[in-house]
C-alpha cells in the first residue's frame, strides 16, 4: 500500500486499517524504509524549518528568537536517529509483553504496531513548522489510541486485557522516551538563540 494511503487510513479508519495491517505480509526493512524512514523524518525537517529559519516572535516585542542552523540541524539529526531506534525498542517492549497479556510474541507483527502507531505523532510534528503552532503537535497523542486500537489486532491479545496492555506498554514507552531524551540532551549542545 502507498505511504499517504497508509497514514491516511490508519488515522481515519484505524480498525479497518489494524485489520489490513495483520494480514500483510512485509519485511523490517520495509516497514523502515518505505514508511518510518520517510514520517519520522517530518518532525525533524519541519523543526529546522521552524525554529532554525522561522523563529519564534515574542508578542509585543520586535524580537524573534531562533535557533542558528548548524544547531538546528544537529538537534534535528539526533532527534530523527533516535525516533527510529525508540521505536525498534518499543516494539521489543511490546512484544515482550504480549505474553503477560495474553497475546502472541511476534516481532514482525510488534514492529507494526510500533510504527504504524507512531504515524499520528510524526504527521502531528509538521505543527512545529511554525513554533508559534507547536502546541497544536499534542494532537500526537493520538498515538495512544492506534495503539490501543492495535495491539490486540496483530499481538492477538484478548479485548479485555487490551487496555492493561495500553497502559503498561504507555509506561514503558514514557520511561524509553525519559531515557532518549536524556541521551538527545547529552548529545546536543544547548540551543543558543539568536534575535
Amino acid at each position: 500500500m502507498r505511504l499517504v494511503d497508509r497514514a491516511k487510513n490508519i488515522l481515519l479508519t484505524p480498525s479497518t486499517e489494524w485489520a489490513a495491517i495483520d494480514a500483510e505480509t512485509t519485511s523490517i526493512k520495509d516497514l523502515y524504509v518505505g514508511y518510518a524512514v520517510i514520517l519520522a523524518a517530518i518532525p525533524p525537517i519541519a523543526g529546522i524549518i521552524g525554529f532554525g529559519l522561522i523563529g519564534l516572535h515574542i508578542p509585543f516585542s520586535t524580537v524573534t528568537w531562533r535557533w542558528p542552523l548548524d544547531t538546528a540541524i544537529e538537534h534535528a539529526i539526533v532527534q530523527y536517529v533516535l525516533s527510529l531506534g525508540s521505536v525498534f525498542v518499543l516494539a521489543l517492549i511490546i512484544d515482550n509483553l504480549a505474553p503477560t497479556f495474553g497475546g502472541q510474541k511476534n516481532q514482525l507483527q510488534a514492529l507494526k504496531v510500533a510504527i504504524y502507531a507512531s504515524t499520528a505523532s510524526w504527521v502531528a510534528g509538521i505543527f512545529v513548522i511554525i513554533p508559534a503552532l507547536t502546541v497544536l503537535s499534542l494532537l500526537g497523542l493520538y498515538t495512544l489510541y492506534l495503539l490501543y486500537a492495535g495491539l490486540p489486532v496483530l499481538m492477538k491479545s484478548p479485548k479485555d486485557k487490551a487496555m492493561g496492555y495500553t497502559v503498561v506498554t504507555i509506561i514503558c514507552a514514557i520511561v524509553l522516551f525519559v531515557v532518549v531524551g536524556a541521551i538527545a540532551n547529552a548529545v546536543i549542545s544547548a540551543p543558543r538563540y539568536l534575535t
